[in-house]
């Protein structure tokens, strides 16, 4: 069997008054990611570490966000093509954690529908979803909820014959 582990990044813009698409999660928030798709920056991050540790690039290679096939499309869909990528080369899912940083709202009660969100769209146990979620202490851009940022790991396996 071989093994391959993949690192994802993602930052938005948080805007006032727009939506917030976390995990697939609508969250009750007075500020909204901003971006081309819903802005899901947890299911962004996610993709690209799945697109490195498969090396097929990165989510904006693949989905670029001047194509408006793209525009306002939820993110759990660019979550389904990433997974089929890189089901086509041969790769299955471990694993995935990720981490959240945003000063608001609070992410605990929603990561067990994040988490069942990601399950169904890819296919794999919960069990094999971490996300944690941290804040930045009101220091930066994401401690004056300018932005939020997700950091996302995942280990990809392959049966070799």
């Amino acid at each position: 069997m071989k093994i391959k582990v993949g690192f994802g990044f993602d930052v938005h813009q948080l805007k006032d008054n727009h939506p917030f698409f976390v995990g697939g999660v609508n969250l009750e928030h007075h500020k909204g990611a901003f971006g081309h798709s819903d802005a899901d920056v947890l299911l962004h991050a996610i993709c690209d570490a799945l697109l490195g540790a498969s090396n097929l690039r990165d989510i904006g290679f693949h989905f670029k966000n001047t194509d408006p096939q793209w525009k306002g499309i939820s993110s759990i869909v660019l979550l389904k093509e990433t997974v089929k990528l890189i089901r086509e080369k041969g790769w299955e899912i471990g694993n995935i954690d990720a981490m959240l940083c945003l000063e608001a709202p609070k992410i605990n009660p929603h990561i067990p529908q994040m988490q069942e969100n990601i399950a169904k769209a890819i296919d794999i146990s919960i069990e094999d979803i971490s996300i944690k979620a941290t804040t930045n202490e009101q220091m930066g851009f994401v401690g004056r909820e300018e932005g939020v940022v997700a950091y996302a790991v995942c280990l990809i396996e392959k049966k070799l014959l």
